[in-house]
């Protein structure tokens, strides 16, 4: 017999899991809407030059750590890594600026630690074509999305902003070659997550060790660069939906795409960034979004989900039972049919998470009562049809 063991990196999601996950996702999708995102689906699977992009990106780690495949035809091919680089076709002859979501599987080849899984369902919500006199209106209505997001799921977070355009400032100042550049912005990246003396010792191979003394430094220093104008607007228009970001200059993010404004969210329940995105520049058109791994929503969320689940079990009554059924189901109850023994319906009951137990047998047909059993306190009431329909 073939194994069916998990290739490592990858999981099922089935029971309260799953069903958790997919409220996640519905109140996702319904937040993303209410802001006037459209929805979107693309390939999972694209040409691999497609997918590695421009050689800017080629040592980013997220697009060396691309699945490459090959279809009967030799194509090189790849799974994509994440939904943004798709949005250099989705753009095409769309009216600006174009508000985009979409929620699906990515994967990354990359090692298997913590939360940190190889497929991982993704939710991402990007605007295309942003203000052009004051980008900073639709950067904070993104982050307001978030902020909405991580409040319904009862998410307590941190979210820290930066800009790319002061690291570069800061990097002018210190006269840094443009060839070590993104290497020494991914070294700084590090500050929050690794001790200052190693990414100090990893700067002094491009003899770059005494910027890491400006990080050091508090916000009001930063004042003095041209760019940390653009980080006081965003912070006055996100005062504008109760979101107070903090301002840490070291932030950069992993993608060397991103042109502005960056930024990251954290909490508590992980040790990883649940939530990060910024700002890039596709087509010669200025862009601003954001992803969210639903694998770590489900983690970093306490919010209990409660599906109020009902039973009918058929008591050798099925047009009755499908008939009550079908009443239930036309006002969205989530309603199963059970034809089987009682006992055997209420194992099944308690299986599934399944609240209440509707019996239907001939006696409940002609008194026109039926027996609801409540499966969480164990007590029974009979009730007629139309307060069934009202349970």
């Amino acid at each position: 017999m073939k194994s069916t063991e998990l290739i490592k990196g990858f999981k099922d999601f089935t029971g309260k899991q799953a069903e958790k996950r997919a409220v996640i996702m519905e109140i996702v999708k319904s937040i993303f809407q209410r802001y006037g995102f459209q929805p979107a689906e693309t390939p999972v699977i694209e040409s691999e030059e497609f997918v590695k992009g421009d050689d800017i990106q080629l040592s980013d780690e997220a697009v060396s750590d691309i699945y490459k495949l090959k279809d009967k035809g030799n194509r090189k091919l790849a799974l994509r890594y994440e939904f943004t680089f798709q949005l250099k076709r989705l753009m095409e002859n769309k009216k600006l600026p174009y508000k985009r979501f979409q929620i699906g599987p990515c994967f990354r080849d990359e090692p298997v630690k913590g939360n940190r899984l190889r497929q991982f369902t993704t939710c991402d919500a990007d605007i295309i074509g942003l203000s052009k006199d004051i980008p900073e209106k639709d950067e904070a209505e993104v982050l307001a999305v978030i902020k909405e997001i991580l409040d319904s799921l009862k998410i307590e977070f941190v979210l820290y902003i930066n800009n790319r355009k002061l690291l570069n400032e800061i990097l002018d100042e210190f006269r840094v070659k443009e060839k070590d550049k993104e290497n020494i912005i991914r070294e700084i990246d590090k500050l929050d997550k690794l001790p200052a003396k190693e990414v100090r010792e990893n700067l002094k191979k491009y003899n770059c060790d005494k910027i890491i003394d400006v990080f050091k430094k508090s916000e009001t220093y930063f004042r003095k660069y041209k760019s940390y104008l653009e980080i006081e607007k965003l912070m006055r228009y996100c005062s504008y939906y109760g979101i107070k970001p903090i301002f840490l200059a070291s932030l950069a993010r992993g993608l060397s795409y991103y042109n502005g404004t960056v930024f990251e969210i954290k909490t508590k329940k992980i040790k990883e960034t649940i939530c990060g995105g910024g700002a890039y520049e596709f087509n010669k058109i200025q862009c601003f979004g954001f992803g969210v791994s639903i694998d770590r929503l489900q983690i970093s969320t306490d919010m209990i989900i409660n599906l109020d689940k009902i039973l009918i079990v058929s008591l050798e009554q099925d047009k009755k039972a499908i008939e009550i059924a079908q009443k239930l189901r036309v006002q969205n109850k989530n309603v199963s049919i059970f034809y089987g023994k009682p006992s055997k319906a209420l194992e099944y009951a308690n299986a599934y998470g399944i609240k209440k137990v509707i019996f239907v047998g001939q006696k409940e047909i002609e008194k026109k009562k039926f027996i609801i059993k409540n499966m969480i306190t164990g007590k029974e009431r009979l009730v007629t049809l139309e307060k069934i329909k009202k349970i």
